[in-house]
């Protein structure tokens, strides 16, 4: 893999991404009134950044895995450790608030939590935000963009056609998403009082009508974006053209997916302008996915103590969760990732689909 890939800002934007999903729960939950420079901030969402990077990333991981295998425990290391602890920290804490967890529930609910099938039993609905964990109803999505993501790869070995096919899928997928969003106007949006009808919710947990996002970036990824003079370098340019989409267009049904694509595009060129920051400045320490998993955790205590309706508690709760996300690098996720390659080692069968120059 050339340095001119390896070489990225793709660490900060995962921060960035997982920051603003913070913000924004805190103020939502905690009962504060939207301020004035949430604005800019609110056209920045962090989960479709999420997914955009994760196909550019999880597709090139894809590729230059020498087996199947290797993939599986590379996705597995990332995801599983450290949302193990966070379970684990979970019961701890509520239990030690009060929550009963010798129930019979509680077992079947830690074996969905331990294999990613994400839910709030019945038992904690109560409790905080009435959600135990909500920023880990990405995690099923992602597990199912990693199952998926070799599927695309053998219909494009199949057809012989990789670009071609791999466009025809995410327009598919594209297709899906706005069908979606024209049956559910406020698909993705808070719903007060568990009002989300089932289908709504059903597609929310399903990778269906936002898979186009994962896509866009192994699309960009294929196609080598990153080399391109109109991406390398020109992030600010990309940004300033989504803002000015944004506040320039009314926001429909219509021009939601648009400006997501063009999110995506401008994700990928930040990642490529001074692509040596990120470097820099966290010299490898990537703490986004403690930030964006501990986060949850910490509202929900911040509320049943009480701690809401001042500003002052939501910097407490990003100072709290930076704390925990850092020691959750330092202590579970940076040394499993080191595990890397231990436990599988035999060839594939695969035939990758070749860089598309």
């Amino acid at each position: 893999m050339p340095n001119e890939f390896k070489i990225n800002n793709f660490d900060l934007l995962r921060i960035f991404a997982a920051t603003q999903v913070l913000i924004g729960h805190g103020i939502y939950h905690l009962g504060l009134d939207w301020p004035v420079w949430w604005a800019p901030l609110g056209l920045l969402p962090g989960v479709p950044i999420f997914f955009v990077i994760s196909g550019f990333l999880i597709s090139a991981a894809w590729e230059r895995s020498e087996t199947w295998q290797n993939y599986v425990e590379a996705r597995m290391l990332r995801i599983f450790p450290a949302l193990w602890c966070c379970v684990a920290l979970t019961v701890l804490v509520f239990g030690a608030m009060g929550v009963d967890f010798t129930r019979w529930q509680t077992l079947p609910w830690l074996a969905a939590q331990a294999v990613g099938l994400i839910y709030t039993p019945g038992f904690l609905r109560e409790f905080g935000m009435g959600s135990y964990n909500g920023s880990l109803w990405t995690i099923p999505l992602e597990l199912q963009f990693y199952c998926v993501l070799p599927l695309v790869y053998w219909a494009m070995t199949k057809t012989r056609r990789d670009l071609r096919t791999l466009v025809f899928v995410m327009l598919m997928f594209l297709a899906i998403a706005l069908l979606t969003r024209l049956m559910f106007p406020g698909f993705g949006l808070h719903h007060e009082g568990g009002s989300e009808p089932l289908l709504e919710k059903l597609l929310r947990y399903s990778f269906l009508p936002h898979f186009y996002l994962f896509l866009l970036g192994v699309l960009l990824q294929r196609l080598q974006a990153y080399r391109w003079s109109a991406i390398r370098g020109k992030g600010i340019y990309w940004l300033a053209a989504y803002m000015a989409f944004n506040f320039l267009i009314p926001g429909t049904v219509w021009t939601y997916l648009p400006s997501m694509i063009l999110l995506g595009i401008s994700t990928i060129a930040l990642a490529y302008t001074r692509p040596e920051l990120a470097g820099r400045l966290l010299r490898h320490q990537d703490v986004s996915y403690g930030v964006y998993i501990y986060h949850g955790l910490l509202l929900n205590v911040f509320l049943e103590i009480g701690w809401r309706g001042e500003p002052v508690f939501v910097a407490m709760l990003c100072a709290a969760t930076f704390v925990m996300a850092w020691l959750s690098w330092r202590l579970v996720e940076r040394p499993c990732l080191t595990l890397k390659g231990r436990w599988s080692s035999r060839p594939s069968s695969v035939r990758r689909a070749g860089p598309v120059s």
